[in-house]
């Protein structure tokens, strides 16, 4: 049996399981959506590495495992979060253990009138009208393997609805949890953020487990920034090193918004980020910014796309890594500028230090222009501490391992700097700090 078929056969017996725990849902409408993303995984390939968007990121090693839905049979409610809770963070919290929301850990003070947030499973039916209006519109399971399965899945994740004119007084942090306990399971959240015109919000997702369990996690969020709207997304992947995890952020940008993304990559055997953005309106901008650590075996692979699809848009990109041991690290960022797409700015960059000789990091960025009339520019770096830097440190009485972590950290620091909440900046201080001072 080949490594597609052996994965069908899992998908198969999965789903069979998925949908007799619908009861009456099986004849919903938006069932009808997962059918068909069902349906479609029957005609798709599991990714090799003879393709080009994965020739240095090998994934059979997910298929040494038979990966099964959680078995929901666990009361999470004592379920102690209080080592995942950030000093001094005010937030809305929605906390999914296994995937599975979590009612009873989470909290949702007073939001703006017509705002909602919520379990997406929540309004499946209730606001069947506004959650299939953009559902699956955006992020593509035609041939997204991992999409279309996420989709066939979907029954829990963040759904987050700011109408116009309204901001979201404080950040909504997204808490999923993974307790594998010793079980090969596979977690598929999935999220729906839209932003009417003119509204400001930030979302901060945290991917954590509590055991060094092998498990999936397969996460697509979908993004959806109206006119003049402000939105910040940050994410922060730091699960067991055992764990495979694949995601995927699509968003689309309206006229005159502003989108930011920062993707901080921690932990997992093998994980995969696809964050994509599409201009649908003038004068919008995006900053995406990243920050990857490795160490032992781990390989992190992070893919963005940038599409300026309408003129007079502007678009910054900064990804930086740090590599150790027999880590290994991809970046694939492609910036597409379209015919019509003039006046366009677009600046990417990605900088990589490699600690050991046994690290490797494949790098391709990567321009498309169709315009001209536009101003972009690409670059990699990649490189070992600065041993001049080293010596002014360690002359003034600091020992090589403090030097070394604090040039580390101060070139890491930039991807941090990029965020605004000053409780968020110093929770992720500390731990980048703490992750250096632990070798990585």
């Amino acid at each position: 049996m080949n490594l597609t078929e052996e994965l069908k056969k899992q998908i198969t017996d999965n789903f069979s399981r998925f949908e007799s725990t619908l009861n009456g849902s099986k004849e919903s409408s938006f069932h009808h959506l997962r059918k068909a993303a069902y349906r479609n995984l029957g005609q798709m390939e599991f990714p090799d590495t003879k393709m080009e968007e994965w020739r240095f990121t090998n994934l059979s090693p997910l298929l040494d495992h038979n990966f099964t839905l959680p078995v929901d049979n666990t009361d999470s409610s004592n379920l102690d979060i209080s080592g995942f809770m950030i000093e001094g963070f005010d937030a809305h919290i929605l906390v999914f253990v296994n995937g599975k929301y979590s009612p009873k850990l989470s909290r949702i003070d007073t939001l703006p009138k017509g705002s909602i947030i919520d379990n997406i499973g929540e309004l499946i039916n209730s606001r069947s009208n506004l959650v299939s209006g953009h559902f699956s519109k955006y992020a593509d399971s035609g041939n997204n393997i991992f999409t279309c399965l996420n989709t066939a899945f979907t029954n829990d994740g963040i759904f987050v609805y700011i109408p116009e004119n309204k901001t979201l007084d404080k950040p909504l942090y997204v808490l999923h949890i993974a307790k594998a306990e010793g079980k090969e399971i596979i977690i598929q959240p999935r999220n729906l953020i839209i932003a009417g015109n003119n509204s400001q919000f930030t979302v901060v997702e945290n991917f954590v487990s509590v055991d060094d369990g092998v498990y999936f996690t397969n996460a697509v969020t979908e993004v959806i920034c109206g006119e003049r709207s402000v939105v910040e997304h940050i994410k922060l992947q730091n699960e067991s090193d055992s764990s495979y995890h694949i995601s995927t952020l699509q968003t689309a940008i309206e006229g005159k918004a502003k989108f930011s993304s920062c993707n901080i990559s921690l932990g997992s055997l093998i994980c995969r980020n696809n964050i994509n953005v599409v201009f649908n309106g003038q004068y919008a901008e995006s900053a995406l910014n990243g920050l990857y650590l490795t160490h032992n075996s781990q390989l992190i692979d992070n893919h963005t796309s940038i599409e300026h699809a309408v003129p007079n848009c502007a678009s910054n990109e900064l990804y930086k890594g740090v590599l150790d041991d027999t880590s290994r690290a991809v970046f694939n960022g492609k910036v597409i500028v379209r015919p019509d797409a003039q006046k366009t700015n677009a600046f990417q960059q990605n900088r990589t230090i490699l600690l050991s000789d046994s690290a490797l990091i494949n790098t391709t960025p990567q321009l498309e222009i169709y315009a001209d009339d536009v101003k972009c520019s690409h670059g990699a770096a990649i490189g070992r501490l600065d041993e001049d830097s080293l010596f002014y440190l360690r002359a003034r009485g600091i020992g090589y391992d403090q030097a070394k972590t604090i040039l580390i950290y101060a070139f890491a620091s930039d991807v941090i700097r990029s965020i605004k909440n000053d409780a968020l900046k110093n929770y992720f201080g500390k731990l980048l700090a703490e992750r250096l001072m632990n070798k990585l």
